[in-house]
């Protein structure tokens, strides 16, 4: 009789222990779980203590955390139909655990898809040129579009981040040629519209110097002073020219 007591004692440990173990569970502050009630959605609870009903209620546990997807390298080509291979980071979280288990299979991987194929068609509709100068920009087409396609399953992309945009050798050969010529025609232009200015600024001293002939005489005399200061053997001198038409217009001995 005592071991019948004893067996049935254990007998009654053992489910206790068998109930706790199924139907208790502790759940961490950025922890979740969404449970189901004989197969249908029942609650989302947590966090803390969550007690279930062994064998009636199931629970599926949901990170809330912020997760760092790195989107593998992509065969893009551009709107140019220039092939590059653009890598990126995708940053999102779940703020709906309900959709996240009950409207796709796999939030995870079904993310990790959608930021594959987004990445390609959203570069795919702009120049090589927008990729390596306006990435911000294109960030925020590509996050704009994976968290509208992304809202029904519960899902919330923050950043996303165009990591790397790799070229062949010849495209950066030829990039390297296009830039090394705008450098060449920024000078040119540069050294244009000096000309201009500069030629502005004499036919202005010019009309100032004809209007005024002893202004002329003081940069003769200036030009003089410049001239003896330099350690030159050849001096020219230069001569108003109301001086020559005088010495041109004198009468001959002869008339």
């Amino acid at each position: 009789m005592d071991m019948g007591l004893e067996i049935s004692f254990t007998g009654i440990l053992f489910l206790l222990l068998f109930f706790f173990a199924t139907a208790i569970r502790v759940l961490r502050e950025y922890q979740r779980g969404v449970v189901f009630q004989l197969g249908r959605f029942w609650k989302v609870k947590g966090p803390g203590l969550v007690v279930l009903i062994p064998g009636i209620q199931q629970m599926v546990r949901v990170d809330l955390r912020t997760i760092v997807l790195d989107v593998p390298t992509q065969d893009v080509i551009s709107r140019d139909n220039v092939s590059v291979k653009v890598s990126a980071v995708i940053y999102f979280r779940v703020v709906d655990p309900q959709r996240a288990i009950i409207q796709v299979e796999n939030f995870f991987e079904a993310t990790s898809q959608l930021s594959q194929t987004t990445l390609r068609s959203v570069l795919g509709k702009h120049e090589l040129d927008d990729m390596l100068a306006e990435r911000e920009r294109l960030n925020l087409d590509i996050q704009q579009v994976l968290d509208a396609q992304t809202d029904a399953w519960g899902i919330k992309v923050t950043n996303v981040e165009i990591k790397h945009v790799d070229l062949d050798e010849s495209m950066i050969r030829a990039i390297a040629k296009q830039a090394e010529a705008e450098r060449e025609r920024r000078a040119k232009v540069i050294h244009a519209e000096g000309e201009l200015q500069a030629s502005e600024k004499l036919q202005q001293a010019a009309a100032v110097l004809a209007q005024q002939p002893a202004a002329m005489q003081l940069r003769y005399m200036q030009t003089l002073s410049n001239i003896a200061g330099d350690k030159s053997s050849t001096i020219i001198f230069p001569l108003p020219l109301d001086f020559l038409t005088a010495f041109a217009n004198r009468p001959r001995a002869d008339e």
